[in-house]
């Protein structure tokens, strides 16, 4: 089984040059006499990655907006907590949807312009949830948002395309961190802001800063020089069940993710009302988002994951990570109880999520020559496990408590694991 970077299965590089060197050169390659010195277009190739991460961030922390703040939505549409989780879902959902219609386009539209539109229709979508009058009519706007926030997912391959082999799992964590720190800063500013201004004050202000960071991104993004190609998005979508069989590292990918996904969101999606609750914590919603700077630990780990990726190959990884998601799982539990083992549990299972998210995407970006669109596949597989997972948490936890919960994550872990495994020995 190949890894991620071999040369056999990776995409072949942009001719524009790659995130390391300019005008295409190798890395190690010495410049010709007289040349002028390559730093600009290494800083420009530097401002351009951190560009793209900071998008990423942005765009990535609507799709989690609403989870710090289901107890103060619900609270002003007067229903219960628990009959609010479902927009959390919805989230999900519009986010899948978007990657099935909006991703592969990346390997046939100009990027710069979709970027573009995407962030404008994200941001127009996030001002009517501001003036939702009541749960339907919101989760119709974060539908519609989340369906238009699939831009970091155009971006990433990006990234895969222009980085050397040899260093490609370290581009795509830089990316990949960026999509966790706007994760992390939807549960902690999202929940401070919200605490303090209403929560519709957060997605205002979330849309203008969409807006304004994906048209930076958008200007500064290089010019496509690939040919032209008509862009048919249903043909795409057709082609991704055609793509999975082909590819057995695709299927395990998604698989693997899927199972860690699912595992994560179950727990981090319905967090925020055992922290709220009366029994057994009773935090304030600013305090309980606080609890999300534990996903900084993710931020962490994706650089050291990138390098272990790049040194030992994507399967190795995969397997710490889903050894750290089990450690987790028996912290979550206790931390029913225990703020300490919630703590705990909280560094593992991100750890865990974000060490596999960027094994799991630099083996699926590698496995096909259409990396856009095996892109597509991975993403979506990977949120219909996590919005499948956190749908069933939110009546679990109303049922039967946080062991409900902690129940779904454990086999969301399981299904992932045993199906990865599965299809990796058929595919040897």
């Amino acid at each position: 089984m190949p890894t991620p970077t071999s040369a056999s299965t990776a995409p072949a590089p942009a001719p524009v040059g790659t995130l390391d060197t300019p005008s295409g050169a190798p890395l190690g390659t010495a410049a010709p006499a007289g040349a002028t010195a390559p730093a600009p277009a290494r800083t420009g190739n530097t401002v351009l990655l951190a560009v793209i991460s900071l998008c990423t961030a942005v765009t990535a922390a609507n799709i989690y907006l609403a989870a710090p703040l289901l107890g103060l939505i619900a609270r002003d549409f007067g229903v219960a907590p628990s009959a609010a989780g479902w927009i959390a879902s919805v989230a999900q959902l519009g986010y899948a949807i978007g990657l099935l219609v909006f991703a592969p386009l990346g390997d046939t539209a100009d990027r710069r312009r979709l970027v573009a539109v995407l962030s404008a229709l994200a941001g127009v979508a996030l001002v009517a949830a501001t003036l939702a009058p009541g749960l339907p009519a919101l989760a119709a706007a974060v539908l519609v948002a989340c369906a238009a926030t699939v831009v970091p997912q155009l971006l990433v391959p990006l990234v895969a395309e222009r980085a050397p082999a040899e260093r490609r799992g370290r581009h795509v964590a830089a990316v990949v961190a960026g999509l966790f720190t706007g994760i992390v800063a939807a549960r902690v500013l999202g929940s401070l802001a919200g605490q303090a201004y209403g929560w519709r004050a957060v997605f205002l202000g979330s849309a203008a800063l969409t807006v304004a960071v994906g048209l930076l991104t958008a200007v500064i993004l290089p010019a496509e020089t690939r040919p032209r190609r008509a862009s048919r998005p249903l043909k795409a979508i057709a082609a991704l069940p055609g793509l999975l069989r082909a590819s057995a590292d695709l299927r395990a990918a998604c698989l693997r993710q899927g199972g860690l996904f699912g595992a994560w969101s179950s727990l981090w999606t319905t967090l925020a009302l055992l922290l709220t609750a009366d029994e057994p914590f009773h935090l304030s919603t600013a305090s309980a988002g606080l609890f999300g700077l534990f996903g900084l630990v993710s931020t962490a780990v994706a650089p050291v994951s990138g390098t272990l990726i790049d040194r030992f190959g994507a399967p190795r990884v995969v397997t710490a990570a889903y050894a750290l998601a089990v450690v987790s799982l028996p912290l979550f539990w206790l931390g029913g109880h225990q703020l300490w083992a919630l703590c705990a549990g909280a560094v593992f299972i991100h750890a865990g999520l974000m060490a596999g998210q960027v094994a799991n995407q630099t083996r699926a970006l590698a496995s096909t020559g259409t990396p856009a669109v095996a892109n597509t596949a991975y993403v979506v597989t990977a949120f219909i496990g996590g919005a499948s997972a956190s749908a069933i948490a939110g009546p679990a936890y109303a049922h039967w408590g946080w062991n409900g919960v902690c129940a779904i994550a454990a086999a969301a872990i399981a299904i992932g694991w045993a199906g990865g495994a599965a299809v990796a020995r058929k595919g040897r």
